[in-house]
């Protein structure tokens, strides 16, 4: 292959269409626009018109309210942590903070903070510092003689 014999693949490349250019072209005069009409003038904006009709997203219903300032957490199951601590990528007798979960992968990037969740089984007590936590992950957890501290709860406590 040399440099004169480069081509763009089949149907890479098409041409302008170029209306208003004659009868000839088959686009002539009006252009492909119709006659008269608002839609066959120019500056026209039809995004959600419906012709006068009331349009759909006045016919539905709004519900609900989404919270300007809602903290989104990482989610961090039990089972997803017994599963790492199987693979050895996390060390299972020292301390599991959010930066150690982040830092074995587990977790992309903590958010307003880490959650930890009941789902899944944990073989082994562990000492876990996260910022929240359900019930039944803490009861889990402490069931095999582990420890859950939420920083944020024992600051609120104080």
């Amino acid at each position: 292959m040399k440099l004169h014999e480069i081509r763009d693949n089949d149907g890479a490349n098409r041409k302008k269409k170029r209306v208003a250019r004659g009868p000839g072209s088959g686009k002539g005069k009006t252009a492909g626009r119709g006659i008269k009409g608002q839609s066959s003038r120019s500056g026209v904006a039809l995004n959600g018109y419906e012709g006068g009709q009331m349009p759909l997203y006045r016919r539905l219903p709004k519900r609900g309210f989404t919270k300007p300032n809602a903290k989104s957490f990482a989610v961090v199951n039990l089972g997803q942590i017994q599963g790492f601590i199987d693979a050895g990528k996390i060390d299972g007798s020292a301390e599991l903070t959010e930066d150690a979960l982040v830092a074995s992968g587990l977790v992309r990037r903590k958010l307003d903070g880490i959650r930890l969740l009941a789902k899944g089984e944990l073989k082994a007590g562990l000492t876990i510092v996260v910022t929240g936590a359900s019930k039944a992950a803490v009861e889990a957890v402490e069931k095999l003689g582990g420890k859950v501290t939420l920083p944020a709860v024992a600051a609120a406590a104080e």
